[in-house]
């Protein structure tokens, strides 16, 4: 036997979340956009079985509806009463709107705009050369792509041109080692996309894929504008809030 002392790893089985040696923030909230226009006309597409949908911006330019509007003010009153005083947001037109939505909901309330900041690798999942085709589309065009998509599985399926949800986790990592110093011991405030928040499930709580896979198939897809939040215990975050949207009931009755 070697006369080498093997290196105990820092996640084990009965505490999966990792410890992490840079400073943490007393508490961590993301948050998906509000409801875009892509978002509506997908889900009147996968209702009829639409092979096209009206959208003919790209993807980083696509704005909130009239509903996501709403959706992303009702964060921000929920957010009064616990302000974030760090944000780091993606550069996508939606999220840019989620977030002033927010802030002139914080700003009603007296609230002063928190420190700022816009990163690239908090930008949604890209998709390649599938950017913005409907699921009948996808099945009717690239067949034996799409059949490869159900043998790999979501996780590890990277669309042609497009990217992986490990390939978001890489990004997000790097995105971390950044923000979580910035906004030591305060509230910081992520306003991204679904597969972020997921990534972020994954890093913070220690998932692997068949654990993260279960949370998708349980909770369904992050919702608009819901709010997932942990707070700093140690040297590690534990969750406290995922894919809440209590602040969203009146809207969804209002919708319905």
């Amino acid at each position: 036997m070697s006369g080498h002392s093997m290196t105990v790893p820092y996640i084990t089985p009965t505490d999966p979340a990792p410890a992490w040696t840079v400073p943490l923030p007393a508490q961590v909230t993301a948050v998906r956009h509000g409801q875009s226009t892509a978002n509506a006309a997908f889900a009147e597409a996968a209702l009829t079985g639409a092979l096209s949908v009206p959208i003919t911006e790209r993807d980083a330019d696509l704005p909130l509806t009239h509903l996501g509007a709403a959706q992303a003010a009702a964060v921000g009153r929920r957010l009064a009463a616990d302000p974030p005083e760090v944000v780091f947001c993606s550069p996508y037109l939606r999220t840019r709107q989620t977030l002033a939505a927010i802030l002139g909901s914080m700003a009603d309330a007296g609230i002063p705009q928190p420190h700022l900041l816009y990163d690239e690798r908090l930008r949604d999942r890209e998709t390649g050369s599938w950017e913005m085709l409907t699921t009948a589309a996808l099945r009717r065009k690239y067949p034996e792509e799409m059949a490869r998509r159900d043998h790999v599985g979501p996780f590890y399926f990277r669309p042609p041109g497009g990217e992986n949800f490990p390939d978001v986790a890489l990004r997000v990592r790097s995105l971390l080692r950044d923000a979580l110093p910035a906004a030591a011991g305060r509230h910081l405030l992520i306003v991204a996309h679904d597969a972020v928040v997921l990534m972020l499930r994954m890093i913070f709580d220690g998932l692997d894929e068949p654990a993260l896979n279960r949370i998708v198939d349980a909770g369904g897809a992050i919702g608009n504008c819901t709010v997932t939040r942990w707070t700093a215990e140690g040297a590690r975050l534990r969750l406290a809030d995922y894919n809440d949207a209590d602040h969203l009931r009146h809207l969804a009755a209002i919708s319905s």
